[in-house]
């Protein structure tokens, strides 16, 4: 029977919610992207605390809170606990991306969710593998392959491509096909006929105008707003679609020649921007080769200032400016603060370039027409004065005799425990004194005086002859490095990392910018104080998608090249799947799911496979060929079953029957075009067809990636006269082929 494969959804279907997909392969559970909103509500992952602690693996596939901003809280509260696997810039990104949501939202409220010290622990247990390559599953995943492919959306966004026993299983949700200024498009067009491909309907409904169009109208609306001396604020996410418009920005001022100033004001905007300085390997091959011809880092930045406090933003000139704040939710952040100081003036713009999550103030901003005055809650931490802070103090006072005493109590319970296991022996070198015991507060001379002694939780034995405590010896550990350390010894103690607060320069441990790490390291007593207000929005309101997903049209494209056997469609509003799903029906595949959250549709390939032992006498007489990084032969076998009873290929026991010669390979015309040039062969394209010389013409007719085309539909056709061109060319075309 086929490989077994279930899907169930736990969040992100028939709406615009979080992504997060529970796929099932032959009984091991494959969490794919672990994702939250802005709004951190926990009722949304209800469905995945319930499969949590079954979860054996855990693949991400973008940085941004969508895709895994579950992933600290479900470590910490829900039980999840499986390796996760991402590529390097989805590890690194999206660790800065939690980091500026805890640190957002701390500043605002009395965030409890998660921690940093939790956004550390769940990333400390990410494996970091690169775009096409292999990782072989073990343990219950044993004979499981997964490899994450460009994705197109996000710097290291990533299709995870999932192989077991020869069936794919592709996992391909924002994916964008267009080659963008820091990213090359999506890789999905390269699969061809998976056994199950898992896909979005978020864009199904939506159509673009073309880049240059788009980048046009976005250089002319900021240019005018700034001219007429307004402000300009772009909510963006921290690390993800923010780089594109970076690189815009760069190039439309230096083009323009424009010297109003640009601000990127996260709390981690500079750790960002280094990282990414490391990361060109990952983005567009232009970008690449620019790096390599004249050793320029493209974001080495002219024209943008980073900050990570938005007192640096208030301190700054008076005049016009570009701000890029996060969070594009307008939900919390510096982007929040900013619009509700810039919302009220008719001369400001705010520009949107991605659909604000569901229920979120941007979303409602994005209503057609929007509404005139909003109600926000503008909230800030101020430390505690007064009474307040006599309280505070008081209050610190008792947990910390609370907690002295309750380890007090405990170490007691400790030498209790370990004087008693000393009670059962006798030692006969110890005097018997009878039931003289002294007291336990006993006074020692000592230096000409006397000092109390207080032995608490001490009883000594009978058989002593005076009060004393176990004499453990010291005998160390070694190994071939020297003494065996213990590592908490030398943790440093809390008073200590107070008074080395004030000298934190630059970051810390590379993660995080000095005005966030000073955020941490304040241990002022604080609180938070919030107020409703009205914004009259006077402010124009623009949204502009620069989101850097397929459109529709694009999609349907997509899906009818990779005709996968089945599909499934997730993340999307109601009517945008149903419109995807009634399209696929009638043009891509006659089977196409659409599941509701904690529907469990099974998607098992009609296909079988079978596991069989090549014997050793028939591998004795198999010639191989080397194909690439691989080796093929035509093999004639019988199947017969080993003395463990498992399925074996077996010589033949007569003579073999004759077969058909089969060339495998995939020939491109563009690469035979240039090895007919070495050979001196005069050759051009002409009409679709390679004419080669004077007489003979070489077309490829059908394609093996087209819908529903099998391995054996793609033929090559050479026509022209019976000649000695003929015969040449056609042995040329021969050897780009393997004959079996």
């Amino acid at each position: 029977m086929g490989t077994s494969v279930q899907v169930t959804p736990l969040c992100g279907v028939y709406n615009e919610n979080p992504l997060s997909y529970l796929v099932s392969i032959d009984g091991f559970n494959i969490l794919i992207d672990c994702g939250w909103n802005d709004h951190f509500d926990p009722s949304l992952l209800q469905p995945l605390s319930r499969v949590a602690s079954t979860i054996d693996a855990v693949l991400l596939s973008h940085p941004d809170t969508l895709h895994l901003g579950a992933l600290p809280y479900a470590i910490k509260q829900l039980g999840l606990s499986a390796p996760i696997y991402s590529t390097e810039p989805v590890y690194r990104l999206g660790l800065l991306t939690m980091y500026d949501q805890f640190l957002s939202r701390k500043q605002v409220s009395e965030f409890d969710l998660f921690t940093l010290d939790d956004i550390d622990s769940a990333f400390q247990s990410v494996t970091r593998l690169t775009y096409s390559q292999n990782h072989h599953l073990s343990g219950k995943g044993e004979g499981i392959v997964i490899a994450p492919h460009v994705a197109g959306h996000l710097l290291g966004g990533t299709i995870w491509k999932i192989t077991k026993d020869g069936e794919d299983v592709i996992y391909a949700v924002d994916f964008n096909h267009r080659k963008e200024r820091h990213l090359n498009g999506t890789v999905l067009g390269s699969f061809v006929r998976p056994a199950v491909l898992i896909t979005d309907a978020y864009n199904a409904l939506n159509n673009q105008p073309y880049r240059r169009q788009k980048d046009k109208e976005f250089g002319d609306i900021l240019k005018k707003t700034l001219r007429a001396g307004g402000n300009v604020l772009l909510p963006v996410d921290t690390a993800g679609r923010i780089l594109e418009l970076i690189l815009m920005l760069e190039s439309y001022w230096a083009d323009e020649n424009l010297n109003y100033p640009i601000y990127f004001l996260t709390y981690v905007s500079s750790s960002t921007i280094d990282y990414v300085k490391s990361f060109l390997e990952w983005m567009s091959d232009s970008i690449a080769k620019s790096f390599e011809q004249t050793r320029e880092n493209i974001f080495l930045l002219k024209n943008i200032t980073l900050l990570v406090n938005k007192a640096d933003l208030d301190n700054a000139p008076d005049g016009p400016k570009v701000v890029l704040a996060s969070m594009a939710s307008l939900e919390a952040g510096f982007s929040h603060d900013i619009f509700v100081e810039w919302g009220n003036d008719v001369k400001n713009l705010v520009l949107f370039t991605e659909r604000g999550q569901f229920g979120t103030l941007a979303r409602m901003l994005q209503a057609d027409p929007p509404p005139k005055a909003v109600k926000v809650t503008v909230s800030k931490r101020v430390p505690l004065v007064g009474e307040e802070l006599i309280a505070y103090e008081e209050e610190q006072n008792r947990i910390k005799k609370e907690e002295a005493l309750k380890a007090s109590l405990m170490k007691e319970e400790e030498l209790k425990a370990s004087q008693g296991a000393d009670n059962n022996t006798i030692d006969p070198m110890v005097i018997d004194t009878g039931n003289n015991q002294p007291s336990p507060e006993v006074a020692v001379q000592k230096n000409g005086g006397y000092r109390d002694v207080f032995i608490d939780g001490f009883v000594p034995p009978s058989t002593s002859v005076a009060p004393m405590f176990p004499c453990y010896e010291n005998t160390s550990e070694w190994d071939d490095f020297g003494e065996v350390i213990n590592p908490d010894d030398y943790v440093i103690k809390e008073e200590d990392m107070d008074q080395t607060a004030n000298n934190v320069g630059g970051d810390i441990n590379g993660k995080l910018d000095e005005s966030a790490a000073s955020l941490i390291f304040d241990t002022k007593p604080s609180k938070v104080i919030s107020d409703e207000r009205t914004v009259q929005v006077r402010c124009s309101l623009v949204y502009m998608d620069f989101e850097g997903r397929s459109d529709g049209r694009s999609i349907k494209n997509i899906l009818s090249h990779v005709a996968p056997l089945k599909l499934v469609l997730v993340h999307g509003s109601a009517e945008a799947t149903d419109h995807l799903k009634q399209h696929c029906l009638k043009n891509v595949c006659p089977h196409v799911y659409a599941p509701q959250i904690e529907e469990t549709i099974d998607v098992t390939s009609d296909l079988c496979a079978y596991k069989v032992q090549l014997s050793e006498k028939l591998m004795s007489n198999v010639l191989f060929k080397k194909l690439g990084e691989y080796e093929i032969a035509w093999v004639d076998a019988e199947v017969g079953k080993t003395e463990n009873d498992t399925l074996s290929l077996l010589p033949v026991s007569g003579a073999p029957h004759p077969h058909k010669s089969v060339l495998v390979g995939d020939l491109k015309l563009a690469d035979f075009k240039q090895f007919l040039s070495t050979k001196g062969v005069p050759v051009e394209f002409a009409g679709g067809a390679l004419r080669c010389g004077e007489y003979v013409t070489v077309r490829k007719v059908g394609d093996a990636t087209q819908k529903g085309a099998g391995s054996g539909t793609q033929q090559i056709i050479i026509e022209g006269p019976l000649c000695e061109d003929y015969y040449k060319i056609r042995d040329y075309l021969y050897s780009q082929f393997y004959l079996l």
